[in-house]
C-alpha cells in the first residue's frame, strides 16, 4: 500500500468498461456504439446506489475522446486526452451536481458552456449531471431544448437513483440504460481480488457475510471491508465480522430450531435470554429467525436450491437441518412468527411477546401431530368429546325456528275413534335401525355435538318416527277438536278475529280439509296457511293432508252487504287515491288488521 491512504471505493474504482462489476449488459452496448460510432446525444443512467452509474459514465466520457482507443473499444489510458482526464485537467468534461446546483441559473451556466467547442482537438465534450432528479421542474423545462436539440459535438450524461421523479419529457429524450445490483457472487469476488491485491487475510464466509450486508452496492461492500480490515489488523475473519457487524450468527438460528425439534423449552429460553444479553432486538431476532424458515423451506427443494445465497458450508448445514424438520412444520413456524413480527411493535412487552412466540413454536409439533391424526382417524374424537363435553351429560335440547305464531299440536293425541266415515289408510314404514331411535322415548330429540351430520340425523329420525306411527283419520268430532285448539292459539294475540274464525265452517274429503268463512277471517286464515297445514299433518299424522279456503255462500249472493277485509279497504281507498299505495310502499307497511 502507498503511503497516503487512499480509500478502497477510490483506490479500485474502475478505469475500464471491462472492469465494471455486474454490469455487462450496459457496458457492452456502450462499446458497440462507440466501436461503431452510434452514440446518443443525451443518456440516462439510473439504479440503486453505488452499483457504477457515475463510475460507467465516466469512463465513456473519457473512451469517446481517446485518440488511441484498442479494438476492444476501450481507453489506452496514455493519449493526452486520457492523461488529463486521469489528472481532473480535463476542459472537454464537466461534472455538475445537481443536488446542490438545481436551480434555474445553475442550467443557464450550463447552456451558456454548450457554445464552446471541445478543446485540445477532442471530438466531443461530456456533461454528467449526478443526482439530476434534484433539479427543480423551472431547471428541468429551461433544459428541455438543449437537450433534445444539441449540438453534434455535445454529449450529456445524467445519472439518477430515482427515475419516477424525472419528467417525462426528460425521459423522452435520453436513452436509458438500468442497471442492476450487483449480486452477491459478484461482490465476492471483487472484494477476493482486492484482499489479494492488498495482501488482506480472509475467510471466505466473511467476505460473503459483507458481501449480503451491502445488499448489492459495491461501494458499500468496500467500505465495511476496509472498517474491518482496520479493526482486525487486515485479518477478516468470520467471528471478527459478525462482531463487528453487529449482525446474529447463523449458529444462532440453527441451535433454535434444533432445540424446537426437542422441544426444550427452558432450553431456548436460555438462547434467547443470550441473544438478548448480546444488545440485539426482539424485532431484529424475529426477522432473522423468518428468513431461517425460508431458507429451510428452499433446501427442501432442488429446484429453487440456486435462491439460496450462502457459502457452500453453510448451505450444506442447511440441507441436513431441512431433511429433519417436516414442511409443515416450517410452513406453519412461518405463519407464527410472521404475526409475531407484525404485532411487535403494539407489544407492551416485547421480550415476552417474543418469549410467547417461541413458546407456541416449542409446542408446534404436536398441534400438527394432532390434526394430521384427527384427518387420518387414527385419533377417536370420542377422547376430544369427553374432555370438553361428556358425553354423559343430558343432550342439549333444540331450539326450533319459531313461525310468526308458534303452533304445538297436543302431546298426547286422541286415540284412533273406529267410525265408518271415510279415512285414509294407515301408512307404515320400514323398521327403523336402533341406532337411529332413543331408548324408549320416541317423544324428545335434542341437537347432538355432532354438527350438521348430527343435525341430518335428527330430521331423518324424527320423519322416521312419524312414519311408523300410525295415521289418525279425520272425521266431523276429530276436526272439529283440532279446529278448537288451532283457533284458541290463532287469536290468542289477535282477538279480533276470535269470533269470526270460531264460525269457521270445516269439512273434509279423504286428506283436504275445507275451510269456509267470512272474508275478514278468511283473508287472516290465508296468511296463516303453513301454520295451518303443518298442524294438521302433525295431529292427524299424516304428512297428506292438504288445505282448501272457500267463502260463505251468503257473502257470495250479497256481496254489497257483507263485511270488507282490511285489504279490500284498502284497495277501494287506493282506487280513489292512488297516491295511498304509494305512502304504503314508502314505509314499508302491511296489513295488520
Amino acid at each position: 500500500m502507498s503511503d497516503q491512504y487512499i480509500v478502497s471505493a477510490l483506490k479500485y474504482r474502475p478505469q475500464h468498461f471491462n472492469t465494471v462489476v455486474g454490469q455487462s449488459h450496459i457496458t457492452t452496448t456502450l462499446k458497440n456504439a462507440i466501436r461503431n460510432n452510434q452514440l446518443a446525444h443525451s443518456f440516462l443512467f439510473c439504479g440503486p446506489r453505488g452499483v457504477g452509474k457515475t463510475t460507467c459514465a465516466r469512463i465513456l466520457a473519457k473512451t469517446i475522446n481517446c485518440t488511441n482507443r484498442t479494438e476492444d473499444a476501450e481507453a489506452c489510458d496514455v493519449c493526452p486526452s486520457c492523461a488529463s482526464f486521469r489528472d481532473n485537467t480535463s476542459f472537454n468534461v464537466h461534472e455538475l451536481d445537481a443536488a446542490s446546483n438545481n436551480s434555474v441559473d445553475d442550467i443557464r451556466e450550463l447552456i451558456e458552456q454548450v457554445r464552446i467547442v471541445p478543446q485540445g482537438g477532442a471530438k466531443y465534450k461530456v456533461y454528467i449531471i449526478d443526482e439530476v432528479h434534484m433539479l427543480s421542474n423551472s431547471a428541468f423545462n429551461a433544459f428541455l431544448k438543449t437537450l433534445e436539440e444539441p449540438p453534434c459535438y455535445d454529449i450529456f450524461i445524467l445519472a439518477t437513483t430515482e427515475k419516477h421523479k424525472i419528467l417525462p419529457t426528460i425521459l423522452s429524450r435520453c436513452q436509458i440504460f438500468d442497471f442492476n445490483r450487483i449480486t452477491t457472487a459478484d461482490t465476492l469476488n471483487h472484494l477476493s481480488e482486492i484482499c489479494d491485491k492488498e495482501h488482506i487475510v480472509f475467510e471466505k464466509e466473511a467476505l460473503h457475510l459483507i458481501a449480503q450486508k451491502s445488499e448489492g452496492c459495491m461501494r458499500d461492500a468496500l467500505s465495511i471491508m476496509d472498517k474491518i480490515a482496520s479493526f482486525t489488523n487486515d485479518q477478516i475473519t468470520y467471528t471478527n465480522t459478525v462482531e463487528h457487524l453487529n449482525i446474529l450468527d447463523y449458529d444462532y438460528f440453527f441451535k433454535v430450531i434444533d432445540t424446537l425439534m426437542l422441544q426444550d423449552l427452558s432450553g431456548i429460553m436460555l438462547i434467547y435470554d443470550e441473544i438478548i444479553r448480546k444488545g440485539f432486538e426482539g424485532d431484529m431476532f424475529l426477522n432473522g429467525l423468518t428468513e431461517h424458515l425460508r431458507n429451510l423451506l428452499f433446501s427442501r427443494d432442488p429446484r429453487v436450491v440456486h435462491l439460496l445465497d450462502f457459502p457452500e458450508a453453510i448451505q450444506a448445514r442447511y440441507f441436513q437441518q431441512a431433511s429433519q424438520v417436516s414442511q409443515s412444520y416450517i410452513i406453519n413456524a412461518l405463519s407464527v412468527v410472521n404475526q409475531s413480527e407484525q404485532h411487535y411493535k403494539m407489544a407492551r412487552n416485547k421480550r415476552l411477546h417474543v418469549e410467547l412466540a417461541l413458546v407456541k413454536l416449542n409446542y408446534l409439533q404436536n398441534a400438527i401431530q394432532l390434526l394430521s391424526d384427527e384427518n387420518s382417524g387414527t385419533v377417536k374424537k370420542k377422547l376430544l368429546t369427553q374432555e370438553v363435553f361428556p358425553l354423559k351429560a343430558p343432550m342439549m335440547r333444540s331450539i326450533p325456528i319459531k313461525p310468526k305464531v308458534s303452533i304445538e299440536p297436543s302431546v298426547t293425541p286422541p286415540p284412533r275413534k273406529q267410525t265408518s266415515e271415510k279415512s285414509s289408510t294407515p301408512i307404515t314404514s320400514a323398521p327403523v335401525p336402533p341406532s337411529t331411535t332413543s331408548s324408549g322415548n320416541t317423544a324428545s330429540y335434542g341437537v347432538t355435538l355432532g354438527g350438521l351430520k348430527g343435525l341430518k340425523n335428527l330430521v331423518r329420525d324424527k320423519v322416521l318416527n312419524q312414519q311408523q306411527q300410525e295415521v289418525i283419520a279425520i272425521d266431523s268430532e276429530q276436526l272439529q277438536q283440532a279446529w278448537e285448539k288451532i283457533a284458541h292459539q290463532l287469536t290468542a294475540e289477535k282477538i279480533i278475529y276470535r269470533n269470526a274464525i270460531m264460525q269457521t265452517l270445516l269439512s273434509f274429503e279423504g286428506h283436504v280439509i275445507t275451510l269456509t268463512a267470512d272474508p275478514v277471517a278468511l283473508d287472516y286464515l290465508k296468511g296463516q296457511r303453513l301454520i295451518l297445514l303443518d298442524f294438521f299433518k302433525n295431529y292427524f299424522r299424516n304428512q297428506e293432508v292438504n288445505i282448501l279456503f272457500a267463502l260463505k255462500p251468503e257473502e257470495m249472493q250479497n256481496p254489497a252487504d257483507r263485511v270488507l277485509s282490511t285489504r279490500e279497504i284498502f284497495d277501494k281507498m287506493a282506487a280513489k287515491n292512488p297516491a295511498l299505495r304509494k305512502l304504503r310502499d314508502g314505509l314499508n307497511m302491511d296489513f295488520d288488521l
